[in-house]
């Protein structure tokens, strides 16, 4: 009786249960069922246009929008049996599919089984960001119940088959087809529906004229699980398998894989801008023009694909940036966005290492420092209030023992001269010039700040360079240019903001002094950080790198473009001494190669600056028997003399 008892207790809470699901699912179907009903063909429709004002980026609007029953019937069979093929059974949410995901995630201990239904693809498409936050995905779950709610299964197809992304700007079926095959939706046949069925998944890689191997497998798999399903005849099979597709869309000499790390950064810039409201997104769409340079953005990719190709768990991040302006032409969040859609360009913020220290030497210069003025490179140890000591290493324990000049040391990045710099100055000096800079991370005086311990974004960090770069203006990193509606209004400007913040003979001393870095002329007790990729320099340009045991970074510029880059594991894993290599060879790689064929332009020497030739080492004026010399910058009436006073000599260090 007891027993008995307990099973009815047991059913009854089953059965209220099941009561409140039903009446909760029941509440959320009428309330969705009476609110407004999102207008699909418009919601959230954008499109982004490069610097040149082609379209490069089409959300859910459609230039080319087709209804279904003018899609071929290949078509839609093959992306249902591809994507979703309990489709019309389920009403948005595939629950056996989820749970066949999770079974094969958790068991290959990987991420690789997806359970989007079309239904929730095209509610995603409806998004106008490309976060995978929790936010997001519950977002994403509501706007499925409603598409399902209000809309026919037809209509969401419809509207899905409108806005997918099938490769090389083209957004929507007839588009595709289009480009592909020259051909409408309609008039698509088996063998080419298969293939266009297979480039959803990931456009870059499935693309047939950027990778014909990789699509034809993909189209083989499909047409073979269409049979095996008995979506089609062993006939129409063999009939699809031997046909020979012609493309007509040309190959594009931009391949760029990672152009969503770019979109993606638009958007949380867009989400910045009070003048847009958020109706015009919900109703008419808008028009994004932006500051892409295909071009760059293309070479920035091919020379982070060509150098870096080790650890595929080590990340990179780099912004290519118009230094008069602060335009953004090239930005890349990671090695594959397929992969990983956090975007290290926008979201992240890694210490900087000795990227540092051009900020303190500017620092230094408006304080009377001159390119030959010396401290001693030696070991040592820094004595503060309460005892407390300091002993920073210059990389690889290699010190002069001798005094040199700050040419030399920004040449071998010395962490003595540079922690010496600070301390003469006074610790809050370094602290004021980076945030005239424009840098707003929290930034502590401390006496290690000037090698890097900061955690700064790599936007602001090449936006505080291109100060350096356009001699003295404060510039910020930006992507958007302008937003128009649908209707051609204007709805948003950027407009030009130029502060002068620098004296420009000194950013002229500063950039000339970035170049020693691979300069030969420097080869004494150590060698130049970058002079390994010396021979791959073609033109005049300043470069600083970093290091800390986490992170790596190359940034560098001259009057026309500069490059930040930067390397590192998201879960700050120790970075291999060998790894080093690659943010200089990525930098180098992409500055060179965007400057090809454009003239070398530097500097124009200011009135009030004289050059004077030096022992590059002591910056001392050079005499004849000194086997280095080089002609170095200052300010007039500034000029070395054999007699000038090493620094260590006016504050005592211990």
């Amino acid at each position: 009786m007891k027993k008995f008892r307990k099973l009815k207790l047991f059913a009854k809470i089953c059965c209220c249960f099941l009561a409140f699901i039903v009446l909760s699912i029941g509440g959320v179907y009428f309330y969705i069922k009476s609110s407004p009903k999102l207008e699909i063909k418009s919601a959230n429709a954008f499109l982004m246009y490069d610097k040149s004002g082609e379209l490069f980026f089409q959300g859910s609007g459609s230039q080319e929008w087709v209804n279904l029953e003018d899609i071929s019937p290949y078509l839609i069979k093959t992306t249902i049996q591809t994507e979703d093929k309990h489709f019309y059974k389920h009403h948005g949410f595939d629950l056996l599919r989820i749970l066949k995901a999770m079974y094969v995630n958790i068991t290959s201990r990987s991420k690789s089984q997806g359970a989007s239904t079309i239904s929730q693809q095209y509610a995603k498409n409806l998004f106008l960001d490309f976060d995978k936050t929790w936010e997001r995905k519950i977002n994403e779950m509501w706007l499925t119940m409603q598409l399902e709610v209000h809309y026919s299964k037809d209509e969401i197809l419809e509207g899905y088959l409108n806005t997918i992304n099938y490769g090389h700007g083209m957004y929507g079926i007839e588009n595709a087809a289009r480009f592909y095959f020259d051909k409408s939706a309609k008039d698509l046949d088996l063998a080419e529906s298969a293939m266009l069925a297979g480039i959803p998944k990931s456009p870059s890689y499935y693309s047939p004229i950027v990778n014909p191997e990789l699509a034809r497998s993909r189209q083989l798999n499909i047409l073979n699980n269409l049979k095996k399903n008995k979506v089609i005849t062993n006939e129409e099979y063999e009939s699809a398998k031997a046909e020979e597709l012609v493309f007509v869309g040309e190959k594009s000499d931009v391949n760029v894989a990672n152009i969503m790390y770019y979109q993606d950064a638009v958007m949380r810039e867009l989400k910045e801008i009070n003048e847009i409201p958020s109706s015009y997104l919900e109703t008419g769409g808008i028009r994004i023009y932006t500051n892409l340079d295909m071009n760059a953005q293309s070479i920035l990719e091919n020379s982070i694909k060509n150098n870096l190709t080790t650890d595929k768990n080590l990340q990179v991040s780099s912004v290519m940036m118009e230094p008069s302006t602060g335009k953004i032409i090239a930005l890349v969040g990671g090695r594959d966005y397929n992969k990983s859609q956090y975007n290290r360009a926008v979201q992240s913020v890694r210490q900087v290492g000795s990227t540092m220290k051009p900020f303190l030497y500017y620092a230094a210069l408006e304080n009377g420092f001159t390119s030959s003025t010396t401290f001693t490179s030696e070991e040592t140890t820094f004595t503060f209030a309460n005892n407390q000591n300091y002993s920073p290493q210059n990389y690889g324990n290699q010190y002069g023992n001798k005094p040199i000049s700050l040419a030399t040391a920004i040449a071998y990045s010395d962490n003595i001269y540079a922690v010496k710099t600070h301390m003469f100055l006074g610790e809050d000096a370094l602290v004021n010039i980076s945030k005239r800079l424009g840098i707003t991370s929290k930034l502590e005086e401390i006496p290690s700040l000037p090698l890097g311990t900061a955690e700064i974004s790599i936007k602001e960090m090449a936006a505080a360079y291109s100060a350096f770069a356009n001699e003295g203006y404060k510039v910020e990193g930006y992507l958007i240019s302008k937003i128009e509606d649908l209707k051609g209004n204007v709805l948003y400007e950027r407009k030009e903001q130029k502060e002068v913040i620098l004296n420009r003979s000194l950013t002229f001393i500063l950039s000339n002094l970035l170049t020693s870095t691979y300069d030969s002329a420097f080869i004494d007790y150590n060698y130049p950080t970058a002079i390994g990729i010396a021979p791959k320099i073609k033109h005049k340009l300043a470069l600083k790198s970093g290091t800390t045991d986490t992170d790596h970074w190359s940034i560098g510029y001259n009057p026309d473009i500069c490059t930040a880059v930067w390397i590192g594991y998201d879960d700050s894993t120790p970075i291999s001494t060998s790894d080093y290599k690659y943010s200089r060879n990525i930098w180098v790689e992409a500055m060179e190669n965007y400057l090809e064929g454009k003239e070398d332009t530097w500097y124009e020497q200011p009135n009030n600056v004289v050059g004077v030739l030096v022992n590059p080492i002591t910056g001392k004026p050079a005499i004849e028997t000194d086997t280095q010399k080089k002609i170095m910058y200052y300010v007039k009436g500034t000029e070395p003399s054999s007699t000038d006073t090493v620094f260590d000599e006016l504050l005592e260090f211990n």
